[in-house]
Parts: structure tokens; sequence; C-alpha cells
């Protein structure tokens, strides 16, 4: 764009502006060049120009010639949420709308990302555009950028790509700040006449590229407190660690009753455990304890709101930020072996088949005999032995475990693929994504990538939890008349983006139809197909990217992805909130206590799903991190790698060796002029007719790492 068209947008945005703060006001071309102090000719005939293109548009309205009035009926006003993309326009999505309608960088007016707008629609060309006419809210107020320091001013400059301005600092504002440190700035306003917003620096994070500078500036983009308030700490140090022997005869005692845990190696808060009894007639008792947060988390306490807040752990790859104090989420409601601990249970009767004759749901008291890792219980059943290899064992030396364990793993295994089997055989999607995980050295710095897979003893405790979270959730809806609760939902796939993942595929060789009535049946082959493939980790995202977002809410609509009617989230109170509800809700229940407001719980329901989101964002932003480190050294190295996305800037590859993913500009793919087929998802060469496609191998090499923008150049060999 030439400077001088850039000159007529910025005038254009002010008029408009100028017209909305006073949309009763009739104005002609000198008034307006008085209140926004034009003086020159050119300024003024510009004036008149723009008015007359606002007017053609209908954005302004004219009774009389030369004399303008705001036209705020012709337009069509949605309140929304703006979300910013990395080019600097906006996105809102609009009801009635498929598509998410685009907000041009020049009619942004002043608004961030996440706020909530009011925008007008505007066709343009057959499409529709949308336009912010006010702020209704600002929803962010911290912003994390480098300060540059000038004499008597500064700016932070955010490298977010949703961040499309600096923030102007003054004097005052940033006191003994030190030039190139990042920071965290509070956002003060954005007056009309400026072209950045103000704000004044509140904390310094350190030196950017430092470990512990970036991963904090990781969690304050995203809201996400590392520390705990010193009233809450002490609130939760006061805590009584001792069974109360009255609340113990209230429970039903399960400390006789064999017990243990199965969970990652580094677990520190062991929030769920099993217990396995053998009944008569071929049937099994099978108690899925989950800790009793709710029991030591009272409501409307310092505790709850703080818990409340944060709604979620956020686990980055080298530390856990949880949702609860060390006290709690370590220790006292931490399922450790042999302490005797609270829970709240949920207890089945199955045979050997996994069909369920029997539940119960209350309150507990467990003593876990054993605490297991997966690789440990995968052994097991691996060697079809009562047996723990020192490979694997936790304490780094071989153990045998007792008869009856060994059996009740089994068994429990056994089930566990039944229930399995079930859920798939009705409609469930099996997503078992390879995640990408960092052997850490002693300075929690990246030496090796290895990926994680879910194998049967993590199926074991995941069907027994889905088990229970599908039960608690169909225990409540059955109660009438059906009380407020809170459902984990998951909506059908997005139609379109299913017919786009088809074309999308089709360069690797697979089949997809959309359009078959059991689409479930259609995702799972897909995947299957693709499993164990170098493109795997490729055709997962790109499925999981057609899928709804599971959310919170008091509105159950069921669970696609698991193909449940009801489901909710009953297992994990230690490190998620709408757990910890769901623990209270169900215990009112119990009690057949009066029925708490839906309002309240839904406005919840819709906190937890945001703070959801955000911790997600900045796990997935430290995976990225992280990434950078572990690459930084390997520039000039060659990689094999596969094609997974194609823009019209270049070609995005992920590696095989690591699934670290860069990107091979345009210019650097030498040899040709390469144009960009949008329908191809392809780079065809314009004299060789060389092709570079989505899905197809390619060996590059590293030429950049940028671990600031957490950002990897390679170039095709």
């Amino acid at each position: 764009m030439s400077k001088k068209k850039k000159e007529l947008y910025r005038l254009e945005a002010k008029i408009i502006t100028l017209f909305k703060n006073r949309t009763n006001a009739v104005l002609n071309y000198k008034q307006i060049a008085s209140s926004l102090d034009i003086e020159d000719t050119k300024g003024r005939n510009n004036i008149i120009r723009i008015l007359n293109t606002l007017h053609s548009k209908e954005r302004l309205k004219s009774s009389k010639r030369g004399q303008y009035q705001y036209n705020s009926a012709s337009l069509e006003l949605v309140t929304t949420s703006l979300i910013i993309i990395p080019s600097g326009k906006g996105v809102v999505k609009i009801d009635g709308y498929e598509d998410e309608l685009i907000v041009p960088r020049k009619f942004l007016n002043k608004a961030l990302h996440g706020d909530t707008v009011e925008i007008s629609l505007h066709r343009k060309n057959k499409k529709v555009e949308a336009h912010v006419e006010t702020i209704v809210e600002r929803t962010k107020k911290e912003y994390v950028g480098v300060f540059e320091r000038h004499k008597d001013f500064g700016f932070v400059l955010c490298r977010n790509g949703r961040m499309y301005t600096d923030l102007f600092i003054q004097r005052e504002d940033f006191k003994d700040f030190k030039d190139g440190e990042k920071v965290v700035a509070l956002f003060k306003e954005w007056e009309d006449k400026r072209d950045s917003p103000s704000g004044t620096i509140i904390k310094s994070l350190g030196l950017p590229g430092e470990k512990e500078t970036e991963i904090h500036a990781i969690l304050h983009d995203y809201g996400l407190p590392y520390e705990f308030p010193e009233e809450t700490e002490a609130a939760a140090a006061k805590i009584n660690t001792t069974l109360d022997k009255k609340e113990i005869k209230k429970r039903r005692d399960f400390r006789d009753v064999l017990t243990f845990t199965i969970d990652p190696v580094t677990a520190k808060d062991f929030d769920d455990a099993l217990s396995f009894k053998v009944l008569p007639k071929g049937l099994f008792e099978v108690g899925i304890h989950i800790a009793d947060v709710s029991y030591y988390v009272i409501p409307n306490t310092l505790l709850d709101q703080e818990a409340y807040d944060r709604a979620t752990s956020v686990y980055l790859v080298d530390r856990v930020v949880p949702m609860l104090p060390e006290v709690l989420s370590n220790g006292l409601c931490s399922l450790r072996p042999k302490e005797e601990k609270f829970t709240f249970s949920a207890v089945f009767v199955l045979d050997k088949n996994g069909t369920v004759y029997d539940e119960w749901y209350g309150r507990t008291v467990i003593n876990s005999d054993y605490r297991f890792a997966y690789e440990e219980v995968q052994n097991i059943l691996e060697n079809e032995a009562a047996h723990v290899d020192a490979s694997v064992s936790l304490t780094g030396k071989p153990y045998d475990i007792p008869e009856s364990v060994f059996k009740a793993i089994n068994t429990l295994d056994s089930q566990a693929k039944k229930l399995r089997s079930q859920r798939m055989k009705e409609g469930a999607i099996s997503f078992d994504r390879v995640e990408v995980n960092f052997h850490l050295d002693d300075e929690n710095n990246p030496e090796s990538v290895y990926f994680k897979t879910s194998k049967d003893a993590h199926k074991l405790i995941e069907e027994f939890m889905l088990l229970a979270n599908k039960k608690v959730a169909g225990f409540v809806n059955k109660i009438q008349p059906t009380p407020p609760f809170v459902y984990r939902i998951h909506d059908n796939p997005d139609e379109q983006k299913l017919f786009n993942l088809k074309q999308t595929i089709a360069p690797f060789g697979y089949t997809f139809n959309p359009g078959k009535k059991n689409v479930s049946s259609e995702i799972n082959g897909l995947l299957v197909a693709c499993n164990g493939k170098r493109e795997q980790n490729l055709i997962d995202t790109l499925t999981l990217r057609c899928m709804s977002k599971a959310k919170y809410s008091t509105e159950n609509i069921g669970h696609y992805g698991l193909a449940f009617s009801h489901y909710t989230h009953f297992t994990s109170p230690i490190r998620r909130y709408p757990d910890v509800m769901v623990h209270r809700l169900l215990q009112t229940y119990l009690d057949k206590k009066a029925m708490p407001s839906k309002d309240t719980i839904e406005e919840a329901c819709q906190h937890a799903s945001q703070r959801e989101q955000l911790a997600t964002r900045a796990e997935r932003d430290s995976i990225k991190y992280m990434q950078m480190i572990f690459m930084e050294d390997k520039v000039g190295q060659h990689f094999e790698g596969v094609i997974s996305g194609v823009t019209d800037r270049g070609l995005y590859v992920e590696l095989v060796e690591n699934k670290c993913e860069g990107m091979i500009r345009v210019i650097d793919i030498k040899g040709d002029l390469y144009h960009y087929d949008d329908r191809q998802h392809a780079f065809i060469g314009e004299r060789t007719k060389k092709v570079y496609q989505l899905g197809d191998t390619i060996t590059i090499k590293v030429k950049k790492v940028n671990v600031l923008r957490r950002f990897l150049d390679f170039v095709p060999v």
C-alpha cells in the first residue's frame, strides 16, 4: 500500500470515529477539518473526497448538500469477541455465517485481541466483512514485550502475533526498568488521536532468551499466574492434615480393600485410585476413588476463589503450574501409598464382560496399597508375570507383586478392553496421537526428544475414568426433575471442514467419505490407516481441527467424540475446577438438598472452558519453545520431513525424527520460479513443472532458528 493510501485510510478512520462519537451531530467538511486540526487545502480536499465515499457506502447520510450525519440505522450491529490473526487482521464468528468474517486492519477501531466488540456488517464484492463500531469491554489488561527505553518515553514492543501495536510508556510509568528487558506492561488507555495505546510497566521478567524469562512470559501472555498469593498459601497451611474420626465414620470404608494408583513416573499428585474385589457368581467390584478436594476446599473461601480463578493446572514441558497450593495438590489430597485419604468414589459391580450390574456414589476413605507407574503395569501385562523388571521399576530394582494384585491388574485390563471395544462399536473416535516429550538435563534443557504413545496400561486407567465420568453424569440426569449439572459436551464435527479434510489428505493416497451416515467410522478408518506412518501426526492434527472443541456446559448435548449421551468430569479435582463443582453438586443431590442456580453454574462452566483453552495454548507454546532450544545447535544439519502445510508464503515441514515444524520460504526454493496452487496444496515450478505438495517427503537443511520468535527456517536440499 502506498504512503498516500495509508494516509487516506488513517484519515477515514478518524472521520468515522468522529461521527460515531457525535452520532446526532450534522457536520460539514469545515467543522470536521477544525475538529481534526487540518488547516491545509490538500487535507480539506481529502476530507471532502472521503465524505463522498462514506456517503456512497451509506456509512453517512445527508439531508442537505455538504451536511453529513452518522447513519447508524443502516448498520447491522452484533456483539461478539474479536480474534486477531498473525497478519494483523481481525476475525469474528457470527451466528448465521458459516465462515469467520474478516475485520480489515483499518476497521479494527483500536480493538485488540479478545476484546468484546460491537461490529457492523458490510457487503463488499459479494463478500461480507465486519467493522468494529465500539469496544464493549477490554478483556486483556497485561501485555508482555521488550522494553525500548528513550530519554523521556519508551515503548514495550510486543512480539505476540495477536498484538499488532506497541505500548507507549511515559517517563513516570517506566521508573527504573532497563532498556532491553522483557517486561509486563499494564494497558492504560488508547486515546483517539494516538497511534499507540499507553501503558505502565509493572514487572520485569528478565532478559529475553533466558529460559525462566521465556517460560514466565508464556504464562503472563495467557494470564496464567505461576505463584500463589501469600494469603492463599497461608490458608492452605492452616488446614488440619489429620483425618477427623467422626468424618471417617460417615464414610464408606475401603481401607481393607486392595487399592492402587497408576500414574506417570514423574507424577506428584495422585488424584485417582482403583480398588478391586472379587465377588461371588463371577462378579467383581471396582472402585474408582477420587481425591476429595471438595472436603477441604470450601465454597466462598480464599482457596476456593483462587482455584476457581485458575480453573485448571497448567502442564508446561519443564514444570507444572498447579490449580491448588502444593500442600493440597501434592500432599493432603494426593492418594499416596500407605496413607489414609478421604475420597469421593464411584463403585461398580461388573461381570467379566464389563457389564455394569450395580453402581454406588459417595464419600469414602481409602488406604492405597501400591503406587505403580504406567511402565511397570505395562511390563506386567506384556510379560504376563507377577514381576516388574529393573528397567522400568520406580526403585530401579526388580521386584515381584502378590498374585492377588497380578490377577486384579489382568482382570481390570481385560474389562477395560471390553469397555473400549463397546465404545468403539457405539461410534467413539479413537485418537491415539503421538505426543512429543523431552528428556531434560539437570537444568531442564531438552537433551533429546521421545514420543509418548498410549499403551494398554494407559488405556486401563482411561477406560475406568471414562466409565466413572459417564455413569456419574447419567446418574444425575435420571434425577427428576433433572437438576442443573456440569456436563462435558462435544458437538458434531463441522461438515465443511470434513469435506476440506477429504481434499487435503488426497495427496497422501487416503480415501475419506464424510458424506456417509456413520461419519465416526470413516474418521476411525482414516486414523487406523495412517497409524504408524510418517504422516500420522499430520493427519491426526488435520482431523482434530475438524472436530468441535469440547467444553463445559449445563446444557447437555452429549459427547460426540466419546459417543456418550451423558458425560462429565469427575475424576481429576486436583487439577480441574469443574471436577470440584461436580463433586459438590453430586453430594448435594445425594443428600437431596435444594438445587443451586443454573445460571451461576453455567457462568462457572464458561469461565472454566475459557481458562482451559488458555492453558492449552500456553502448553503448546512451551513445547514450541523447547523445540527451538533443542534445534538451536542444529543449524546446517539435514533432516527428513513431511510437507505439513502449504501457504502462499511457502511450505511448512514437519521433521520425521523429532516432529519439529519449520518453514521453507518460497524465496528459498531455488532452480525455478515457483507458483502457489491452492487447489492442489502445492508449489509448481514454472519451467521445470516440479511439484512440492502437501504430504510429500522432503529433505531439508536447517537454515535459521529464532528462539525468541519460536520459528524455524528450512531450505530444501
